[in-house]
Formats: structure tokens, C-alpha cells, sequence
């Protein structure tokens, strides 16, 4: 009896099968759809690969058809590189014999790596075609690619086949120094604008050289790389005051992925690093994105002059000082993973029409951090001779956005005049007694929102609804604001002089 049974359902199953028809094909007759006509790879470097990029092929009809082939236009020589769901095909640029199931759909992703020279020297972009099948039934689907020439900075091969190092705080890392006599660069410690500069590893200063960025230098720093300003050595950076959102005359150290969706990723490079006893440093229109500590300073016994600085999106410090003497003007900071602005063992400061703002999207992280101390430090304390703000906005998105660490057993001094202050946590701590410590507080605007413009755009813009117009000290100001817009009397705070917003 169970043998019947066995029978019987096998032949069911046979009968089933031979009713289907979607194991059978019918050749594409030119009607696929697609997601987009145009794939638009965003720019890269000539030599560096893209990010990966998605296409969807549509299979809308009834029947399950066979794209006799998926190809490359230009072949095999193509700088394109594709998968078709999941195949590798020929090199990545021809695909035979490709089944689409009906009401079904396929995904193609591309990639690709070319040089300058592989561009159309007039506007330099690279293209080709996705091809669908030929003859009467071809479809294209158009691929676009800029490609911007750079001049790279790497470290060499040593003959053991290990990569060139240098010493930072006692550790070997990747890295090389600049060359002012450069055989295939030429000075390397000037940096132009004729064309932007990549940099693998740490790019080290030498002793008693000044490394110069002129205004609209471009500065790409790949993973784990940085700039390291070593001792006797300094850093002048030269921006200027941009006429449009480009940024023509800004001097601007980001990361080396410029497709959109990098923009705003904190921690793809490292660090700007000055050293212990590197020296006269001054850094003026200079922005700083998407690093994991912008400007760490442990700069002694030598004045730093910040000026019209931004620095956003780093996944630890804005700025990190260490025991170091700033005077800060127009500086703008957002988007901190720890904290934007971090003074730690001391120092002496003085920070005037700023904005320290941090976004980040938990409560641990701070706009304004102030130590006198130091973990594993010997001493563990250090003198915090001077701490003072001027017209500065100290905001963000977490419950208080300044912090204060002292230790007894040095100096700390410090002193907010006039700000806008986020601090909405009541404290019986004697350092947060905004109201009533006139050595310490004068004219704070406590928890008042200075509506910025666009800040989850990193643009810290006011009006004249904000909180921060008008409240400032005409004794502190600086005449021009970080776009070199004339201050009011009495001033706002903040580095933006308040204007009426676009509509």
C-alpha cells in the first residue's frame, strides 16, 4: 500500500512539472526597464577606485526571458567593472546568456578605476555604455564618471619592501617628509591651487621648515593619514574670504572619497598633529572635515593664532589642546564624537566670536571641554592660567554642552563674557553658577535657542529671531565675521554677524 501512495505523489509532481513553463525562456525582445538611464559615478582621483554603484534591470512581461548579453561597450578595455547579480562574467565586462524570471528583476553593480588620461581632455569626465542585447533589440544604459587630476604625496618602498615611517610621539608610523626640492613635485612644502593634493601615510614637516597652504589649496588625506608638524617646524595656512558657496579661497582638509555619500562621515583620515615644540604656527580660513581629531595641538611655549577656521564631523576632537597657548577668532565647530573644543593640562586661551556647537547624536559629548589635568601625566595637574570666551555661542543637541574639570592642586582660571550658553542641568556645583559668580560669568544667556540656520548642514548662520542677536560686548569684537561681513554695534555673537536667511 505505501508503494501506491510513493507513486502516486511522484506522479503529481511529475505532472505539475511538465505544466510549468518558467523553467523555459524566451529571448529578450528590447523591453527591460531600468532604474535610471544614467548611472552618474561620483568624482574620484585618477587611479584611486570609485565607490560602488547600483543599477536595477526590470523584467516586466509575462515570460521569462534571456538577455542573450550584458556587456560593456567598450569591452574588455573598459575602465568599468560591473556584477550582474552576483556574476563576475567575463573580467567584469561581458555577461552571456542572463536569465530574468518574469515580473522579476536583477542587480547590476558598478565600479570603476581610471586615470586622467582615460578622460576627454576638455571637461575630463570618463563614460561608456551598459549594452542590452544587440541589434534591433540593443538598450543602453549611459555611465559617467569625472575624474580629477592630483598631485599624491606617499611614502616610499624601502628595499625590504616595508613602507618609508616616521616618528610621531614616539611611534613608527607611515609616513614621509615633505621635500622642498622634490625631483618630480618640486617644492613640496608649498601647497597651490592648481591642483589638489592627496596624501597617503603622515606628510611630516621637517625641522626648521614652514609648510604653506596659498588660498584654495585642496587637501586629500586618505584612511589613516595626516599632517604632522614636527618640532622647530610650523604651519601657515593662507585662506582667504570666498565670494560663493565653492569656497574659491578657503584652504579645506577633507578625506580623499568625494562621492556625496562620504560628505559627512566622520573619522576618514586622522589628524593634523603639532608637535611639542614645533613653532609659530598660523592658520587662517582653513576648514577642517571629517577627521578623527582636526587640529591636535600640543604646541608649548609658542602662541597659536587660529582665525575664520571650521572644522566638522570629527569622530573625537574638533580641536584637542594640550598645555598650549590659542587665540581663537571666528572659529566655528560642529559634530564632535568626545567634544568640538578640548583644552586638557592646562594652558592659556582666548577664544573670541566663536561657535562651538555638537550635534552628535548622544548625551556624553560636549561643545566646550576645560581640564587642568591629565591622565598619566607627571605632573597630573598643570596650570590653567586663562580660559576665556568672548561673544561665543557654546550650543548643542545634549543637556549641557560645557564641562569643566578642575583639579585643586593647580591654577584654573577661566571666564565666559558674554555668551549664549547651554547648560540646562541645575548644578550646586560651584563652577556652573552662571547667575550669580560674577568672577567667572558676566551677561550669560543661559538655554535660549540662537536658531541657527541649517545646523545638520553645518551651517551656523543667525537672523535676527535668534537668541544670540545684538547680546554681544562691543569690547570684545572682531570687525569682520568668518565671511567678512562688517559687524554691527553691538554685536552678535557667535562668528556669524546675523543676516535674513535665503527663502
Amino acid at each position: 500500500m505505501r508503494q501506491y501512495f510513493v507513486f502516486f505523489i511522484f506522479g503529481i509532481i511529475l505532472a505539475f512539472s511538465s505544466c510549468r513553463t518558467d523553467f523555459d525562456t524566451v529571448a529578450s525582445t528590447g523591453d527591460l526597464k531600468f532604474s535610471k538611464d544614467t548611472v552618474y559615478l561620483d568624482t574620484i582621483f585618477k587611479n584611486i577606485g570609485s565607490s560602488t554603484y547600483q543599477l536595477k534591470v526590470y523584467n516586466r512581461s509575462k515570460n521569462d526571458i534571456s538577455i542573450p548579453i550584458i556587456q560593456l561597450k567598450k569591452g574588455l578595455n573598459s575602465k568599468y567593472r560591473m556584477t550582474v547579480d552576483g556574476m563576475s562574467g567575463n573580467n567584469g565586462k561581458i555577461f552571456n546568456d542572463v536569465t530574468l524570471l518574469a515580473k522579476d528583476s536583477l542587480y547590476i553593480f558598478i565600479e570603476t578605476t581610471a586615470d586622467i588620461t582615460d578622460a576627454n581632455p576638455v571637461d575630463f569626465l570618463y563614460t561608456d555604455e551598459i549594452q542590452f542585447d544587440s541589434g534591433a533589440n540593443l538598450q543602453e544604459v549611459a555611465l559617467v564618471t569625472l575624474i580629477q587630476d592630483a598631485v599624491f604625496l606617499f611614502p616610499q618602498q624601502n628595499p625590504d619592501g616595508t613602507k618609508e615611517k616616521i616618528q610621531i610621539d614616539g611611534k613608527a608610523v607611515d609616513g614621509f617628509y615633505l621635500d622642498e626640492n622634490n625631483p618630480e613635485n618640486g617644492n613640496e612644502l608649498i601647497f597651490t591651487n592648481q591642483k589638489p593634493y592627496v596624501i597617503y601615510g603622515y606628510a611630516g614637516v621637517p625641522e626648521d621648515k614652514t609648510v604653506i597652504f596659498n588660498a584654495g589649496a585642496r587637501v586629500h588625506f586618505h584612511a589613516n593619514s595626516g599632517l604632522y608638524v614636527g618640532d622647530k617646524a610650523s604651519i601657515q595656512i593662507n585662506g582667504g574670504i570666498s565670494n560663493t558657496e565653492k569656497l574659491e579661497n578657503e584652504v579645506i582638509f577633507e578625506g580623499d572619497r568625494l562621492e556625496s555619500l562620504y560628505s559627512g562621515i566622520p573619522g576618514q583620515w586622522k589628524s593634523v598633529i603639532l608637535s611639542t615644540q614645533s613653532i609659530n604656527h598660523s592658520i587662517n580660513h582653513l576648514t577642517i572635515k571629517n577627521a578623527v581629531i582636526g587640529l591636535d595641538i600640543k604646541t608649548q611655549n609658542n602662541p597659536i593664532s587660529i582665525k575664520n577656521t571650521q572644522i566638522f564631523n570629527c569622530a573625537q576632537y574638533g580641536i584637542l589642546a594640550q598645555n598650549s597657548e590659542i587665540n581663537g577668532e571666528n572659529i566655528v565647530i560642529n559634530y564632535s564624537g568626545l567634544a568640538s573644543l578640548s583644552c586638557l593640562y592646562g594652558g592659556s586661551y582666548s577664544f573670541t566670536h566663536c561657535t562651538f556647537n555638537n550635534n552628535w547624536p548622544s548625551s556624553s559629548q560636549f561643545a566646550v571641554n576645560l581640564s587642568n589635568a591629565l591622565a598619566g601625566a607627571s605632573p597630573e595637574a598643570n596650570p590653567l592660567t586663562k580660559a576665556v570666551f568672548n561673544n561665543c555661542i557654546i550650543y548643542g543637541s545634549g543637556i549641557n554642552e560645557f564641562n569643566l574639570s578642575k583639579n585643586t592642586n593647580a591654577a584654573f582660571v577661566y571666564q565666559l563674557n558674554n555668551c549664549l550658553l547651554k547648560f540646562s542641568s541645575s548644578s550646586t556645583n560651584l563652577l556652573y553658577q552662571f547667575k550669580t559668580d560674577t568672577e567667572h560669568y558676566n551677561n550669560i544667556i543661559l538655554n535660549e535657542n540662537p536658531r541657527f540656520y541649517k545646523p545638520s548642514e553645518n551651517k551656523f548662520n543667525i537672523d535676527k529671531t535668534s537668541a544670540a542677536f545684538a547680546k554681544g560686548n562691543q569690547t570684545y569684537i572682531i570687525p569682520l565675521d568668518i565671511l567678512g561681513v562688517t559687524r554691527t554695534s553691538p554685536p552678535d555673537l557667535g562668528a556669524y554677524q546675523s543676516q535674513d536667511f535665503p527663502k
